[in-house]
């Protein structure tokens, strides 16, 4: 990893970014069925939902906008798509599964958005860079799951639309390490800010 990372600095990837207020939060399908190894979970899962849950209370005692994502198919799958033929069990996910439902702990108060989604990233054919961009935002904290997946996935877009992603850590998970350590050095290299739950705090706590 060493020389991979002598690599990358000497092509001059991996710059940091300093974050800009307005800030936001955006947790990425931290739901019961990612929550549970019998389903889509495992890895360290269980333990990024815990350390959100101070996240989370942060966000809201600071005012940051906060947005959540499920995924959600509907009754009959009209909706599926090329991410159900790959993973078919995530048509399992529909409105009223409990498996599609936020986990307890981080559990949405009014006025915080949930987006439904049916493919891995939360910006893609959803409501979510307007409700960010009507409020200003500028830096994006995000937690979720799965860090080589859905949290990816949202992270890229949300660099692309301009905002600046700062990623957590300890708040992302994955139903298998390799996956998540990978990907974590690789979004530091070349879409976001990456770091843990208390550094980032309290950087952004100066802004």
């Amino acid at each position: 990893m060493s020389n991979d990372l002598e690599t990358y600095q000497r092509q001059s990837f991996g710059q940091t970014l300093q974050p800009k207020a307005p800030v936001a939060l955006l947790i990425v399908d931290f739901v019961n069925s990612f929550a549970d190894p019998g389903r889509f979970g495992g890895g360290n899962i269980r333990d990024a939902i815990r350390n959100t849950v101070p996240l989370l209370a942060h966000a809201r005692e600071r005012g940051w906008p906060v947005a959540h994502t499920r995924i959600v198919f509907a009754d009959d799958a009209s909706d599926h798509n090329i991410f159900t033929e790959k993973v078919p069990g995530m048509l399992t996910l529909k409105e009223h599964d409990d498996g599609s439902a936020i986990v307890d702990e981080l559990a949405p108060q009014a006025g915080e958005l949930v987006v439904r989604k049916t493919v891995p990233s939360a910006f893609f054919g959803t409501s979510l860079f307007a409700w960010l961009a009507q409020r200003g935002v500028q830096t994006l904290v995000v937690a979720g799951a799965v860090t080589s997946g859905c949290v990816r996935a949202s992270v890229v877009d949300a660099m692309q639309y301009g905002f600046r992603p700062f990623v957590l850590s300890d708040c992302v998970g994955d139903r298998a390490l390799a996956p998540h350590d990978a990907n974590l050095f690789d979004m530091a290299q070349k879409y976001a800010v990456v770091m843990s739950r208390d550094d980032a705090l309290g950087l952004l706590g100066a802004l």
